[in-house]
């Protein structure tokens, strides 16, 4: 499903001259070729450009986000995408800075073009005089036999330039050293460039500043061969201010495919972000206006207990990679949790999201009295303290308080027919599954 209505009624910020000028003030710009012309280019008649994404797992993640908005900027822009899955540079991996990737099977790879084609699409406009565009690398590159390869591509290459590409520099250094497989990774992305250069006129390739060499190696590619002056644009890579790495959350990978990582798990990483980051996620991952952001910033540091920029941070980049609906049923999971909206109305899977982080236990259809399902939860460490807590006025059932100790929950108020969220006070939450 494409989300990119979410953000057609998006312009780029007339608060800036061009949409260069716009990318800069977003901490978009960590190294480019030629300021000077690639500010000239951008701001003049509408250009082809593109990026690459590698299919080295069945998702994408936040890391290649910020490409997918770039490149969403600059088509807002009147520019024209290019999105290129790699299925050719998907079988190899770029060198990684510690060790040699696995290599996956073709089928595998071709099966994961097909999810990230999917991904990118949802980002990109394909109507109009800009429409994007998706290619696939292994179109080119499969029919080229190793002769042909090494006459007409790797011929322009010099291995000493080769070697002191970040990449390659590291890991020679290393224990694992560099496969000549990997090795030649650099040669194939500068031949994508070149086949885009000719093929389409492409003239701006983007992509992470970490990978600046392979971003080069297409210019350089295509000066040798073509006598032509081509652009590379590399974005910063996003770090926490406490120098934790950004993307992770509790040690995981934060992906776009909502099985990989929920959406309610999606929003609340962003929703626990740090008030010292806030301002910058919001101009690199969502297309509010210089204003609109800088008003969020004056509520962050004037009321940040209202974590007024969290939220709307939380809801613009939740809204944009699943979808304005998706990030409704979140935000109201988030409030039922606590006793702020209806649980019953939860899909099964937003219910089974919110709630999986939660103590939990599973019990017979005959352990339903209340004072049993606080005690099979971990709510409660005794029957005693559990008859306290209802006593006491501090026990609810599906956000409905129980005073009665003698209390039984009847079949009709599981949620989905076999589950209940309890709670101890305001805070204290578990889940129960009532087993059959």
């Amino acid at each position: 499903m494409s989300h990119v209505n979410n953000i057609e009624s998006q312009h780029n910020d007339p608060a800036f001259a061009n949409i260069w000028q716009e990318l800069k003030w977003r901490g978009l710009v960590h190294v480019s070729t030629d300021e000077t012309e690639l500010e000239k280019l951008l701001a003049g008649d509408p250009i082809t450009y593109y990026c690459g994404f590698d299919p080295t797992a069945p998702s994408l993640h936040l890391g290649n986000l910020v490409q997918l908005l770039v490149m969403r900027r600059l088509q807002l822009a009147g520019h024209k995408p290019l999105g290129l899955v790699g299925g050719s540079t998907g079988l190899i991996g770029d060198p990684r800075p510690t060790a040699e990737r696995t290599l996956n099977t073709k089928d595998t790879v071709a099966e994961w073009v097909g999810r990230l084609q999917g991904q990118v699409r949802r980002f990109l406009s394909f109507d109009g005089d800009n429409a994007a565009l998706m290619v696939n690398n292994l179109d080119w590159t499969a029919p080229l036999s190793a002769i042909d390869f090494l006459r007409e591509i790797g011929k322009h290459y010099r291995v000493g330039t080769m070697l002191r590409k970040d990449a390659v520099a590291s890991r020679l250094n290393s224990d694992e050293g560099i496969s000549y497989t990997e090795f030649s990774y650099q040669i194939l992305q500068g031949m994508d460039y070149l086949e885009l250069f000719r093929e389409y006129g492409c003239a701006l390739q983007t992509g992470g500043s970490d990978q600046w060499g392979n971003l080069t190696s297409g210019t350089e590619l295509i000066r040798k061969v073509e006598g032509k002056s081509v652009h590379a644009l590399g974005t910063p890579l996003i770090t926490n201010s406490d120098g934790t790495k950004f993307g992770k959350s509790e040690g995981n990978a934060v992906w776009l495919d909502a099985e990989m990582c929920s959406p309610y798990t999606f929003y609340q990483f962003w929703l626990n972000t740090a008030d010292a980051d806030v301002v910058d996620r919001l101009k690199v991952f969502t297309f509010l206006t210089r204003a609109e952001i800088e008003e969020l910033q004056q509520s962050v540091a004037e009321r940040p207990f209202a974590r007024e920029g969290q939220k709307k941070l939380a809801y613009e980049v939740t809204s944009l990679v699943h979808g304005v609906e998706a990030t409704g049923k979140v935000i109201a999971a988030s409030a039922a949790l606590f006793g702020n909206g209806d649980l019953s109305v939860l899909d099964e899977p937003t219910l089974a999201a919110a709630t999986a982080e939660l103590p939990s236990a599973t019990v017979g259809a005959d352990g339903l009295g209340i004072i049993d399902l606080l005690v099979a939860s971990g709510l409660s460490d005794s029957k005693s303290a559990a008859r306290r807590t209802v006593g006491e006025g501090g026990a609810y059932v599906n956000n409905a308080k129980v005073s009665d100790p003698d209390a039984v929950v009847a079949q009709e108020q599981l949620l989905h027919g076999r589950y209940l969220l309890l709670r101890r006070g305001k805070k204290n939450l578990a889940t129960v599954e009532v087993s059959a």
